[in-house]
């Protein structure tokens, strides 16, 4: 067999391998969506009212931070003297500490020079310290971004779950500025199928939520009994939550409880955004996979391989803007230029897998399918579903979004494969709503 042949057979056999790898996760990904008639899960209204601290990390936050910490005191459907709301402005240039106190909050200020702790990871663990000495006995945390708004009765949905015995939990995330632009509905679309689909088929299956964003519940005991806050990686969010688990704890979604968040607008903005989610995850993969996989088998619970299969879809997005089309363009190039049309051809020449005219029917066939199924439809349902959680007065507003839900997936894979050799830091990031 010349060696041209023996090449294509082992980089064929390498592809269909990873292929393998990437559709597990996707398969999980389908499950999901297959399931989203499941019930959402509603914790017993509590009588009892629990003692809450709200804490904000800021750098650079004077456009938005007044707005969000006077919504909290204003709109909260939760007695005002049960919750106080802290804000660490970190290394802040502008006037993020003046606002804020102005607004009602209880400002730390925290100015560290050293640019390795210019991560939002290092206001948090200051920001618990210095809420840990002040001795208020805080029954749990409640971690907002700068940006966030939440609905009324936020609190006293996750006073709620608190009380069901719930410690940890992440709330249902959404958008400010849904319907901003075609960009920012697609944008949407995206992220909230994590917690319209895949979190309450997590919740109702009994399988850990990923506790990794704004609005996140912590029970301050665990805080206490940890010292503090004990990440201070890039992705801190994510290494908690997998801390957590590892020690036994449960992960909950608390799916009524809406955050609300500043979308990225434009590719420039899902770039910064994402360098940080791929470089700290990747990092996170490569750390806690193995210790993962281990406590699958010693808690018996399949949490632990469900969050490895979906951070892995890091490695994924660059996989499939690397290696997949590279791989099909050389496939597509060689069999074309051998005259290698059909699989008998294919089989004469020793070659494994299809002709030309089948791999590119193939192609063809899986494109299509994840363009308009996995893509569009499942746009289309979480439009048909959760339209008003999103900000839009009618479905008809968010379409748009719908159809081009696969095009920002291709972007979202871009510059997730980008950000994974990036070293990002904690800049100030282009806002698109709010105001003081």
């Amino acid at each position: 067999m010349v060696w041209h042949v023996t090449l294509y057979n082992v980089l064929t056999t390498v592809n269909n391998v990873l292929l393998v790898l990437i559709g597990i996760p996707f398969i999980l990904q389908l499950v999901y969506m297959f399931l989203f008639w499941l019930p959402k899960k509603r914790f017993p209204k509590s009588k009892k009212k629990k003692k809450i601290c709200i804490l904000i990390p800021a750098h650079n936050e004077e456009d938005v931070i007044g707005g969000t910490v006077r919504e909290l005191f204003e709109c909260q459907k939760y007695p005002r003297k049960l919750f106080d709301v802290y804000v660490v402005a970190h290394n802040c240039s502008d006037r993020t500490a003046e606002f804020a106190r102005a607004a009602g909050a209880t400002v730390f200020e925290l100015n560290d020079p050293d640019p390795a702790h210019h991560i939002v990871s290092y206001a948090l663990k200051h920001g618990y310290d210095r809420i840990l000495a002040t001795g208020i006995p805080y029954d749990f945390s409640i971690r907002l971004d700068a940006d966030n708004h939440v609905n009324p009765e936020f609190l006293s949905l996750m006073n709620d779950a608190f009380c069901a015995g719930v410690q940890i939990a992440r709330p249902y995330e959404s958008a400010l500025n849904m319907t901003q632009n075609h960009f920012t509905r697609a944008c949407g679309l995206y992220y909230i199928f994590d917690s319209r689909f895949s979190s309450r088929v997590r919740e109702r299956l009994h399988i850990d939520a990923h506790v990794n964003g704004p609005g996140s519940m912590t029970d301050m005991r665990i805080i206490k009994r940890i010292g503090g806050y004990d990440t201070v990686s890039i992705t801190e969010d994510t290494e908690f939550c997998f801390k957590r688990m590892l020690e036994g704890y449960r992960c909950h979604f608390v799916e009524d409880a809406v955050v609300y968040e500043d979308l990225p607008s434009s590719f420039r903005d899902t770039m910064n955004r994402n360098k940080r989610i791929a470089a700290g995850n990747v990092r996170l993969l490569g750390k806690y996979t193995l210790r993962m996989i281990f406590h699958t088998f010693r808690q018996l619970r399949f949490s632990f391989i469900e969050q490895i299969l979906t951070y892995f879809f890091m490695i994924i997005c660059l996989l499939l803007c690397t290696w997949i089309p590279g791989y099909y363009i050389y496939a597509c190039l060689y069999l074309g230029l051998n005259g290698v049309f059909t699989g008998a051809e294919a089989a004469a020449m020793g070659l494994t897998g299809v002709g030309l005219w089948q791999l590119l029917t193939i192609i063809g066939l899986c494109v299509g399918i994840l363009f308009l199924f996995a893509g569009v439809a499942q746009g289309l349902l979480l439009v048909l579903l959760d339209y008003q959680k999103m900000g839009a007065k009618r479905r008809r507003e968010l379409i748009s979004g719908a159809l081009l839900f696969p095009a920002f997936t291709i972007v979202y894979c871009i510059t997730m494969s980008i950000g994974i050799f990036c070293k990002p830091k904690w800049v100030k990031i282009n806002r698109n709503t709010g105001e003081q």
